[in-house]
């Protein structure tokens, strides 16, 4: 019997050095372990190592596992690592039982990285120096210290800290990362900065948004002894009821009716009846919440003798950026289905129903989120001054938001697209569906169909004109 045990820091190290040696060695003649664990009856000395390669996502899953508090991640990951000598894209294999056992484990290591991430509270350290000192103190359901060390050190590197848990010692000071196994306990709480803090939680606390069992799921109730505001969480939830019923009677009047002023026709003037002048106008609108968010105004840009207009959703995240229409990837598609067609991007405006940019921000990335019918009204008065203007001879509609925009209705667009249709005043109508669809398809054949028909839409109104 093989018996292996593994430092408290290090441990992934001292594992994939123990693991090259037993690599061949059945998983039921090991006993992974960690120091304190006892020792078998008969302790083995380990073969030489071998030489071997494993793919990456193996590599990556083996961080996780060696965090695991029992030992037992020590034992699965090995039991991997010798079947995948034998079994190629094992891991693939999400059914297999080592597999599914693996990867339960992972998301739960990972999950607790995250709390650690969240829920670390720094209070300043009393014996200060020239530096400015500060310490944490947490308690991880995993031994994750080493592997959450970087992210502590990417995230406070101007700083000196100590993260204390009741294995392991952290320290950042002077630029230097150290890392001793010792045993501990927590600190004595409070500082002015936790009082602080704990203020302004109470302050920011909105009572209208309380979800109990959400707030519970996310911040368990293990972490909130370690929370310097978790002090005032229990009466913040006690009277929140109360406190929503008092913001409720204080409301004087409902937002409503002020955006419907607000986005009233006369709301935007044009000086002095020129796409230039409303250009312009439209850049300092605010008659929606869109333009708080939004980069600027993406208002339409073509000829003002266009026979043609192209009326899109609303500016993507290039767009915004840019300050002009239909320079992201579905700008780039339509520019290259019309040329198929027989058109130019000379010959026509292109514009947007809605002129700001309307998302929802997950980490880095801005996601599209569709307009709603009251911001679409907001930006009827603009497009009804580019149409006024342009007095294009037909107005293509890509799109149920481009689509409700110019005729009042966007429903039923499939059985509509490729038929000609007109505004309330009488202008002609072509609909068909907008480029961000066939870019939105997963199948390639279903994609390449539907692209043709797009070729086929924009031929009929190249024909139209002529």
């Amino acid at each position: 019997m093989f018996a292996p045990r593994l430092p408290r820091l290090g441990t992934r190290a001292a594992w994939r050095d123990a693991a090259r040696r037993l690599v061949h060695v059945a998983p039921s003649e090991v006993d992974w372990g960690w120091p304190d664990a006892p020792s078998p009856l008969f302790d083995t000395p380990l073969p030489p190592p071998s030489d071997l390669t494993v793919p990456k996502v193996f590599t990556d899953l083996t961080r996780l596992l060696c965090a695991e508090r029992t030992g037992r991640g020590f034992a699965l990951a090995h039991a991997l690592l010798h079947r995948l000598q034998g079994t190629r894209g094992l891991l693939s294999h999400r059914a297999d039982p080592d597999v599914a056992a693996a990867e339960r484990i992972a998301k739960d290591i990972r999950r607790d990285l995250h709390k650690m991430h969240a829920f670390v509270r720094f209070r300043e350290a009393g014996d200060q120096t020239d530096r400015r000192r500060f310490v944490a103190w947490f308690e991880p359901t995993h031994r994750i210290e080493e592997a959450v060390a970087d992210f502590f050190v990417n995230r406070f590197g101007d700083m000196d800290w100590t993260i204390v848990t009741p294995e392991v010692t952290t320290a950042y000071v002077g630029g230097q990362l150290s890392q001793r196994a010792v045993s501990a306990t927590r600190p004595e709480d409070g500082d002015p900065l936790e009082e602080l803090w704990t203020t302004y939680y109470s302050n920011i606390f909105n009572p209208a948004r309380l979800k109990v069992d959400a707030m519970t799921a996310e911040m368990p109730k293990k972490y909130w002894r370690n929370l310097p505001e978790a002090r005032v969480i229990p009466s913040l939830i006690a009277g929140a009821r109360a406190q929503v019923t008092v913001m409720q009677a204080a409301t004087p009047n409902p937002a409503r009716p002020v955006l419907e002023k607000q986005a009233a026709p006369d709301a935007h003037p044009a000086p002095d009846g020129t796409l230039d002048a409303t250009r312009a106008a439209a850049a300092s609108c605010t008659a929606c919440p869109l333009h708080g968010q939004a980069t600027q105004t993406v208002f339409g840009e073509g000829p003002q003798d266009a026979r043609i207009m192209i009326v899109g959703e609303q500016p993507g995240d290039r767009e915004d950026l840019a300050g002009r229409p239909f320079v992201g990837p579905a700008g780039q598609l339509f520019d290259e289905v019309a040329a198929r067609a027989g058109l130019d991007r000379g010959q026509f405006y292109v514009t947007n129903a809605v002129k700001h940019f309307k998302f929802v921000a997950r980490g880095k990335r801005r996601i599209h989120q569709r307009p709603g019918l009251s911001e679409i009204r907001a930006c009827k008065p603009w497009l009804n001054q580019e149409i006024a203007l342009l007095d294009p001879q037909v107005i293509v509609a890509m799109g149920a938001t481009a689509l409700h925009a110019v005729t009042g209705s966007g429903k039923g667009i499939t059985s509509r697209r490729g038929h000609l249709e007109q505004t309330r005043d009488g202008r002609a109508v072509f609909v068909t569906f907008h480029p961000s669809y066939l870019l939105r398809l997963p199948d390639a054949g279903h994609r390449l169909e539907q692209t043709e028909l797009f070729v086929q839409d924009l031929t009929k109104v190249r024909q139209m004109l002529n």
